[in-house]
């Protein structure tokens, strides 16, 4: 009997943070490990988050590859950490191969076993044949998945747009390898969802040429643009556009460079002889001339924003500036975004932004997502990648073209759809999933006590009060000493000052006159005194912390 099972850890009912899971038989293959920027309101002082592992390192002895599809932070931001705990072979294309080694330098990271794998092609892990077919991206070297079972393959498309002008070949759709798999069988597939809301194709709206030519034409001074760094696509229509209009062209961030190299070696993409100006050989006095300021998330949007404040070393705005907004805010960057707009404008009027509503992400839209269902023609058809609207809009094209609703499967993260014979077994398992927040190099439980005090911190304030006790005899000798911030104004306050102070007085010397002083119970009890006292004063619930400081003195 054949067993298929498809779930995933993460990428349903979110934007981000994609992991998804087919199960052959015995057999794990793992599809992308993406990261997720947390919205600054819900997640203080977090700077990604990402899938819960647990169940790939209970089972990574089974796990036969790791896939990833391109190299986009949503769904390869997370392999640091995997490879960190999850032994397995990681398969990817030369440029995202590259991206990851990187990265994994940088992070001291060295056990872990690379295959590239070149796109449209065919290879074999074990018995079982895999096949991969190049889409176009924003990225190069984008690709998507076939894994053959018994009753038929697999498929994982990826992020695609169906655009028939793409000249570049690390950029090309692969309309013939994607028709010939549909001819073997398609037991599922699974295909991405954000951009299930728009009609028509994305093409030729996901270019931006048209839309921001007219400034290159008409500006005489110089233009500043920004872009996401992993959006190759974009960054390299504007170094073609500047090579259009004779200006050169700076790029102003290491990793993009780092980017547009590995493009030049791969023989992928190089950039015009003579246009590109190091960040050393940069003066701020040029006026013929696009500089290109790229990044990350909301690094980009902190990185222009101190441009903008003149506080950055090599670009200092000049009213003569045009600034070219070609980096939309993505979930969790909204706040970033609209402070740098702010700030764009204070120092030029000559700021556009990229129209969202013109100017398409690289997202299949509604008659690309049809193209792909008409030619691959699955048994079953699984919407991925993307918030629950969009997976429920994803499942009604296939459902308007005829698909009855029982093939459609819509699934939440760690829900398990289990296909045995090549039949859906209605009944759905189901494995635990989770986030897990990461600071620097650190993981913070999503439920735990760090972000609950950052919160308090964020809305309530602090109060910190501390006195000073003698060693042998408790006897305080020192304080007590408040300090409120973000609760109360202390000079309107000196009553609740005074009390506070007084409730840690108080507690410590029943305590040491009923002989059951202990440091920590006394901070302990103090701390829920004080809480109870404040909330009745102020109505607020603010972090209270107490401090007994002991220290020996001398008779």
């Amino acid at each position: 009997m054949s067993k298929v099972r498809i779930f995933a850890l993460g990428g349903l009912d979110e934007d981000g943070k994609n992991m998804y899971v087919v199960e052959n038989n015995d057999d794990i293959y793992v599809i992308e490990c993406g990261l997720r920027y947390p919205s600054s309101e819900d997640n203080l002082g977090v700077e990604m988050i990402i899938p819960d592992f647990s169940y790939l390192i209970e089972n990574q002895d089974r796990i036969k590859g790791i896939f990833i599809s391109h190299g986009h932070d949503d769904v390869m931001g997370a392999l640091t950490h995997l490879v960190k705990v999850v032994k397995a072979p990681l398969y990817m294309a030369p440029l995202t191969a590259r991206m990851f080694e990187r990265k994994a330098k940088k992070e001291g990271i060295r056990d872990y076993s690379i295959h590239r794998v070149r796109r449209n092609t065919s290879f074999k892990i074990g018995t079982t044949t895999i096949r991969t077919f190049g889409t176009t991206q924003s990225i190069a070297d984008g690709f998507g998945l076939a894994i053959k079972t018994d009753d038929g393959y697999v498929v994982y498309s990826s992020e695609f747009v169906v655009d028939y002008d793409v000249k570049n070949d690390a950029f090309k759709f692969a309309m013939s390898d994607i028709t010939e798999l549909g001819g073997k069988g398609i037991l599922a597939l699974m295909t991405e969802s954000v951009g299930s809301t728009r009609e028509g194709h994305s093409s030729p709206n996901h270019r931006i040429s048209l839309q921001i030519e007219p400034y290159f034409e008409e500006s005489k001074n110089r233009i500043v643009i920004t872009s996401y760094r992993q959006n190759l696509y974009r960054i390299i229509e504007i170094i073609e556009l500047a090579n259009k209009y004779n200006r050169k062209v700076m790029i102003y961030d290491e990793e993009l460079r780092n980017l547009l190299q590995d493009l030049a070696a791969l023989d992928y993409y190089r950039i015009p002889a003579g246009l590109d100006i190091a960040p050393q050989n940069f003066s701020n006095d040029m006026e013929n001339v696009v500089v290109i300021v790229a990044g990350s998330g909301s690094s980009i949007f902190r990185k222009v924003h101190k441009i903008a404040t003149r506080e950055d070393d090599t670009i200092q705005l000049r009213p003569s500036d045009t600034v070219i907004i070609a980096s939309p805010a993505v979930p969790g960057t909204e706040r970033f975004e609209s402070t740098m707009e702010d700030d764009l404008y204070k120092e030029t009027s000559n700021v556009h932004a990229v129209d969202s509503k013109r100017t398409f992400s690289m997202h299949a839209s509604i008659e690309d997502l049809k193209m792909m269902i008409y030619l691959l023609n699955p048994q079953y058809y699984i919407p991925v990648k993307g918030e629950y609207r969009q997976l429920i809009s994803n499942a009604n094209i296939a459902f308007n073209m005829g698909y009855p609703a029982n093939n459609i499967i819509v699934l939440n993260n760690g829900q398990v759809a289990v296909l045995e014979n090549g039949t859906l077994n209605r009944r759905f398992d189901s494995v635990e999933t989770g986030d897990v927040m990461v600071q620097g190099t650190d993981n913070l439980d999503a439920q735990g006590m760090v972000l609950k005090d950052r919160e308090l911190l964020s809305t309530d304030g602090a109060i910190i009060v501390g006195v000073v006790v003698n060693h042998q005899t408790k006897e305080i000798i020192g304080g007590p000493d408040v300090q409120s911030r973000g609760v109360i104004y202390l000079k309107d306050a000196d009553y609740i000052v005074k009390e506070v102070g007084d409730i840690l007085e108080r507690t410590i010397n029943d305590a040491v006159a009923a002989g059951t002083y202990d440091n920590m119970e006394c901070r302990a009890e103090a701390r829920e005194k004080i809480a109870r006292y404040v909330m009745k004063e102020t109505g607020k619930r603010p972090m209270i912390l107490p401090a007994i400081v002991e220290i020996n003195t001398k008779d």
